[in-house]
């Protein structure tokens, strides 16, 4: 609800309730000045002297003008207009005794009940009203039996519509009671909720402004694992392979082997760097399913290092999410490269494990080892090996573990979630 819907509606009870008390202070006045006008122009069989009519009203008038009218905030002090309401059907009562024709005053009786009592006294007054009104109706005050019996009638009839209205009245005010205390609390909670608004614009800001910042770390990340997986294990190789040419100058049989793979080397590199930079998934995993890419990735490793190796695949093969395949494959290269340029390993196995929540790659080698408390091998070259692969691995919520000991050779483990992929 707007805010200004709100505090219209607000405003609204306020003026209706404003209005309702200036009809309640106004009333008797005119009730007054009825009664004296008929009290004189017409007297009632049996009326008083009107000297005491003209002097009882002028104590009624005074009466209600000083307590209601002069002094409108002793409305709230109960005990006060309590002795007021008590002061107003005396008098009530002794203009009616009178003459009959103050009943129009005395009517009053019921609107001040509403308007300065409270509770029970509400009823109580409104019934000591209804005893008044009964009698200016009755004529006064009985004189016969049948008198008795139509005074008896008239006390109940206006008691039972007087009270019953009277519930009613409570009834319906504390209603708007409830329901101006409802208004304000949302027109407060509105406030709240507008500040709240506020509060999210900036913090949506602020989040925006660090999406894009850590859009731009991700994708740093991301180009510096690209480039090491291409660009640094490609030149790598490239360097092992010229560098055996180089030693091979005596057998032209071998050299040419070695600059062989050497360009081999550079042409897959070049075509890894372009699809890296274009964020394509590597172009083996589109053309074969994952267990045959990394069979023709350790033949082919196994080939130029001249180092045996060899795969097993465990469990059911089935096509995995994409990214969960180049992160796999991403990490069979690196530890295959760092088996080569750091392990002086004899012999190399990859098992690949297909389980129901998860896939793990487990790549073994008999070389030197290292100790995976100290500094991995590669980062004394400045390497980005195991800490790309671990963040790579962490990136699709897996873990990668690491064990090895020198001279007891080296195991890496990477497991990632079993995520589904599309069928081939």
């Amino acid at each position: 609800m707007p805010k200004t819907s709100t505090a219209m509606k607000v405003n609204r009870l306020a003026a209706w309730e404003d209005r309702e008390t200036v009809l309640y202070r106004s009333v008797p006045y005119f009730g007054l000045a009825v009664g004296t006008a008929l009290a004189l122009l017409a007297p009632a069989p049996g009326a008083g002297p009107r000297a005491v009519s003209l002097g009882l009203a002028l104590a009624a008038c005074a009466w209600v003008t000083w307590f209601v009218t002069l002094h409108p905030h002793w409305a709230s002090r109960r005990t006060l207009m309590g002795a007021y309401y008590a002061g107003l059907l005396v008098l009530a009562g002794g203009l009616v005794l009178t003459s009959p024709w103050y009943g129009f005053f005395a009517w009053v009786g019921f609107l001040h009940a509403a308007l300065v009592l409270h509770g029970g006294w509400r009823l109580a007054g409104t019934a000591a009203t209804a005893v008044l009104i009964a009698t200016a109706q009755g004529g006064g005050l009985p004189r016969s039996p049948l008198h008795w019996g139509l005074w008896g009638v008239l006390v109940l009839f206006n008691m039972g519509v007087a009270v019953g209205l009277v519930w009613f009245g409570t009834v319906s005010e504390r209603q708007n009671t409830q329901r101006k205390r409802l208004i304000v609390e949302l027109a407060e909670a509105n406030d709240r909720l507008a500040e709240t608004m506020r509060e999210n614009e900036g913090l949506h800001a602020q989040l925006l402004t660090q999406a894009r910042e850590a859009g731009v770390l991700d994708e740093r990340q991301r180009m510096a694992r690209e480039i090491h997986d291409t660009l640094a294990q490609g030149l790598a190789g490239i360097i092992t392979q010229l560098e055996a040419a180089g030693q091979s100058r005596a057998r032209p049989a071998d050299q040419g082997r070695h600059l062989d793979n050497a360009l081999a080397l550079a042409r897959e590199s070049l075509t890894e760097a372009r699809r890296s930079v274009r964020a394509v998934r590597p172009e083996p995993l589109d053309r074969a399913r994952l267990p045959e890419v990394l069979a023709d990735l350790t033949e082919r490793w196994s080939t130029i290092n001249a180092v045996r190796g060899e795969i097993n695949t465990t469990g059911t093969p089935r096509p995995l999410h994409p990214e969960i395949e180049v992160t796999l494959l991403r990490a069979a290269q690196e530890a295959l490269a760092n088996a080569a340029r750091h392990a002086r390993a004899t012999r190399v196995g990859l098992t690949l494990s297909y389980m129901e929540d998860v896939v793990t790659l487990d790549v073994r080698d008999d070389g030197v080892g290292f100790d995976p408390g100290g500094r991995p091998p590669e980062s004394a070259e400045g390497g980005f090996g195991l800490a790309g692969m671990r963040q790579r691995v962490r990136r699709v919520g897996g873990r990668l573990a690491v064990e090895s000991e020198p001279g007891g050779g080296t195991a890496v483990s990477a497991t990632v979630p079993a995520l589904p992929g599309a069928a081939s």
